[in-house]
């Protein structure tokens, strides 16, 4: 049996002190009604407790959606989610105060969090090696009380400074989405002149491995059904824009690539497009996953991909090594992201509209 960390370690289920602090809540489950219409706002929200060993107590500047705080307001499939609930996986945050164990050098600085805290394994005397084998991750944000509020804590090792000249909206909307698409890249492979594409332009992840892959000397094709998406895609460096509006759209990157095919597909739409996916590739590319935002389940080509050799790879998230990494990217300047909008945390539900509306390219951020 897995263990779980010490609920010291990640605030969950723990006392309160009596203090008040502004929070936005999901004040119930939606799954089926529009999760904007059960965010509320309160000023008087309990404060977090002290930090405890290993925790760094942060001060909300401003924190971003994702995908993510729809989700945990739908339900998530595996987790007995409680209401009211603070969400949020990504934040802008100064820190307040250490815990036990920390070193005080981190008070007063400026920081992002890395939402995924690894678990501890399992140790079973029977069980083979876990080298080749993934880590489990909780997401802050998700099994635990997120960055919707003035105030939270998280483990100090999960943190990673943020330079001076970066803004705190643009902190705030970096983190998950930027650390999901580099492990995509790292996983597939992806090399510097390679061609690949990159669905559903306009999300968080999309748009981070739009801005990663350009960095690498990459050409870009991206896919979306909106033309608008399409030509801030452009704007934004993409090589190629396929308008989807149900097509054979695989067809037109045969032809993009002297029919070759793409090297990679980083895919977070799933269902809908699939297939589409699995014809554009070259011999020996790879099918990349973060998500399924249109179809969690759907039929693949066996004969193309034993025929073509093709990797079909999972990914979610990554280590906190992964993260300082991609963060020092961001702080030299070399990849950021996109904000969509910037709305004041007493506006939270409107925030949330935003991202149900489908209509946001990049993130949505809420200020504190």
């Amino acid at each position: 049996m897995s263990r779980r960390l010490p609920l010291s370690i990640i605030e969950s289920g723990i006392r309160y002190d009596k203090q008040d602090m502004r929070a936005a809540l999901l004040t119930s489950s939606a799954p089926r009604g529009a999760v904007s219409s059960i965010v509320r706002v309160v000023s008087d929200h309990p404060e977090p407790p002290a930090p405890g060993p290993g925790q760094a107590r942060l001060r909300t500047l401003a924190s971003a959606l994702n995908q993510m705080d729809l989700w945990v307001a739908i339900g998530i499939p595996g987790l007995d989610l409680t209401y009211p609930r603070v969400s949020g996986c990504d934040a802008c945050a100064v820190v307040e105060s250490v815990g036990e164990g920390v070193d005080p050098a981190w008070v007063g600085r400026r920081v992002v969090f890395n939402a995924a805290v690894r678990q501890p394994g399992r140790v079973h005397p029977d069980d083979p090696t876990d080298a080749q084998l993934a880590p489990a991750y909780e997401l802050i944000g998700e099994h635990h009380d997120g960055a919707h509020r003035q105030f939270f804590n998280a483990p100090a090792t999960n943190l990673a400074p943020v330079a001076d000249h970066v803004k705190d909206e643009d902190a705030a909307a970096f983190g998950l989405v930027a650390l999901t698409a580099m492990g995509m890249v790292r996983k597939a492979g992806i090399l510097p002149g390679q061609k690949i594409c990159i669905t559903g332009i306009g999300g968080g992840v999309a748009t981070a491995a739009l801005s990663i892959c350009k960095w690498m000397g990459c050409a870009v094709a991206v896919t979306s059904r909106h033309q608008w998406k399409l030509d801030k895609a452009t704007e934004l460096g993409a090589d190629f824009a396929i308008l989807d509006e149900g097509q054979e759209w695989s067809r037109d990157l045969r032809q993009w690539t002297n029919k070759r095919g793409v090297e990679c597909v980083l895919d977070s739409i799933g269902d809908a497009v699939h297939m589409n996916c699995i014809a554009s590739l070259a011999r020996g590319g790879a099918f990349v996953t973060c998500g399924s935002t249109a179809g969690a389940v759907t039929k693949t080509h066996l004969g193309r991909l034993f025929w073509g050799q093709l990797r079909l790879l999972g990914s979610t998230m990554g280590s906190n090594d992964d993260f300082r990494e991609v963060v020092s990217l961001l702080n030299a300047g070399k990849i950021g992201p996109v904000v969509d909008s910037v709305h004041q945390w007493d506006k939270a539900s409107e925030a949330w509209a935003r991202l149900e509306s489908g209509e946001q390219f990049g993130k949505v951020v809420i200020r504190w």
